[in-house]
């Protein structure tokens, strides 16, 4: 895949959600940046994020459309380090109760949520 676009309801909130998620701790760079959207990079794929214009609709993981996205950790040491993060953060984590294997007994995962309620998956290869 070569990118990704994504309209978020407030590019501000999405920038301090992705730039401590991506930039800060899954080594993705900025790529792009204006006005209205961010794009960050990493090994050839870009992620883009522009304001939208219609704010009348709220992004729902059950309707049509994106349910999540899943980027990968190099450790389960990272992972925990990186909940741990999320938690003084105060980022919302799902499926808590389950970590790490709410993905199933052999899938080594950490699930949050972005400010847009897009689901996140980190998971350790």
């Amino acid at each position: 895949m070569d990118h990704i676009e994504i309209y978020v309801s407030d590019l501000m909130k999405t920038k301090d959600f992705y730039e401590f998620l991506l930039v800060g701790n899954l080594s993705f760079e900025i790529y792009q940046e204006w006005s209205e959207g961010i794009s960050y990079r990493k090994n050839g794929f870009y992620i883009v994020f522009v304001q939208s214009k219609n704010l009348n609709v709220k992004y729902n993981r059950t309707n049509v459309g994106l349910n999540h996205l899943a980027f990968k950790i190099d450790s389960h040491v990272q992972l925990e380090v990186l909940r741990n993060k999320c938690i003084s953060k105060n980022i919302v984590l799902l499926y808590d109760e389950k970590y790490p294997h709410a993905g199933g007994q052999d899938h080594y995962a950490l699930f949050l949520e972005d400010s847009d309620r897009i689901k996140i998956e980190i998971m350790v290869e």
